[in-house]
């Protein structure tokens, strides 16, 4: 395999991890919908440059981490199905680290569009 089918097939690869994230994640589609409406409020309300790279890091830095999340799950899912403390405190950290960023998210978005809006 040459370099140029390695790095066609790592995007590939990245991109049906997205597609599956999206299409088997309940809590992905929820992000998916919110950075929807962040965009469309970016939009209407004409945010500045510097906030849209707020909010383009903010959506990008959510959705990274839910990815990692899922995958920390599926991890211990598949190497011990049967419920077990330490695999359980694994997954609340992991979905604590995705609750961190999405209130992050939260209060970046109000400080940006709240002013606008009222």
């Amino acid at each position: 395999m040459n370099a140029k089918t390695k790095l066609f097939s790592s995007f590939k690869n990245a991109f049906n991890g997205i597609f599956l994230l999206i299409k088997s994640e309940r809590n992905a589609k929820i992000h998916l919908i919110l950075s929807f409406i962040a965009i469309t409020f970016g939009l209407v309300l004409k945010i500045s440059y510097m906030e849209w790279i707020a909010v383009i890091f903010c959506i990008g830095f959510v959705t990274a981490l839910e990815a990692i999340n899922t995958s920390i799950e599926k991890i211990c899912d598949f190497v011990n199905p049967d419920y077990h403390l330490n695999i359980k405190k694994i997954k609340d950290m992991a979905a604590a680290a995705v609750l961190i960023s999405a209130l992050c998210a939260l209060c970046i978005g109000l400080l940006i569009f709240l002013p606008k809006i009222l």
